[in-house]
């Protein structure tokens, strides 16, 4: 019997733990995995009747490898879930029928992103393909990329079709918020790779970025919405490389932020 573990990665996550939970109640076991949680987020997964583990957080790549490393003697396949995503039944019966093929080692799931409250598919919010499934032993999260974490398979990717539902972002302060400790990050990121912001990039870079999701990516199909979001990434796109731009005066180490260290 193949087994499939589905591991819930947590850090003061008492909003959306119950309903991710019952989510992945298709999977032979649940595990919450948690950073030392100070809401209800343990108390509500206690009263889910799920495995609960907790380790401290370094980074999300970390995070996620020690999960695996976790499950390791009990499980053949783990499936990773954000707390603020839910598996629907479709893509629970196609995770089912994947698990059960020999050719693959990870499958890539789109996701739908719910923004403000809104599906948003335009301005490169969707497919927004996460390799998830992935068979144990057979995969590890690269640990030079901490955050935006990237998955190395020993063997071929597949690709399931029907979407994971992430509930993203509530509000403007909420986006905002994340896309400043990411604008701080790429800068990092972008410095260390060798790459000096000249001063037409204030201007160039965040209007490239702006046609990028608007136009190319369609932003566009949202509307209004659309529209927002596409300005908001140019303004975080401005931020990134006039924090890029300070860098150089400041040894290299961009400013901290509140927040970089937990899920």
């Amino acid at each position: 019997m193949t087994v499939l573990l589905g591991i819930i990665l947590t850090h003061n996550e008492g909003r959306h733990i119950s309903d991710c939970i019952e989510s992945l109640r298709f999977c032979n076991e649940v595990v919450v995995f948690d950073s030392y949680s100070t809401d209800d987020t343990m108390t509500l997964a206690l009263w889910a009747g799920v495995q609960m583990l907790q380790h401290p957080f370094t980074d999300y790549a970390s995070q996620r490898n020690a999960a695996l490393d976790a499950v390791s003697d009990v499980a053949d396949w783990v499936l990773f879930v954000d707390a603020d995503e839910r598996v629907t039944p479709q893509l629970a019966d196609e995770v089912l029928a994947a698990i059960e093929q020999p050719n693959y080692v990870g499958y890539r799931i789109p996701r739908h992103n719910y923004i403000f409250g809104k599906l948003t598919k335009g301005a490169g919010w969707y497919p927004d393909y996460q390799t998830r499934l992935l068979r144990v032993g057979k995969a590890r999260y690269d640990p030079t990329r901490p955050v935006h974490e990237v998955v190395q398979l020993d063997g071929e990717p597949g690709t399931l079709k029907n979407p994971l539902t992430h509930y993203n972002y509530r509000d403007t302060a909420q986006f905002t918020e994340k896309q400043r400790r990411y604008s701080a990050y790429d800068a990092q990121i972008l410095y260390e790779q060798g790459v000096r912001a000249k001063p037409h990039h204030l201007i160039t870079q965040p209007l490239r970025h702006f046609w990028w999701r608007f136009v190319t990516l369609k932003g566009y199909q949202d509307g209004l919405h659309g529209l927002h979001l596409s300005l908001l990434m140019a303004a975080y796109e401005f931020r990134k490389y006039r924090l890029l731009a300070a860098l150089s005066g400041q040894g290299g180490q961009a400013p901290s932020t509140t927040g970089t260290n937990t899920p």
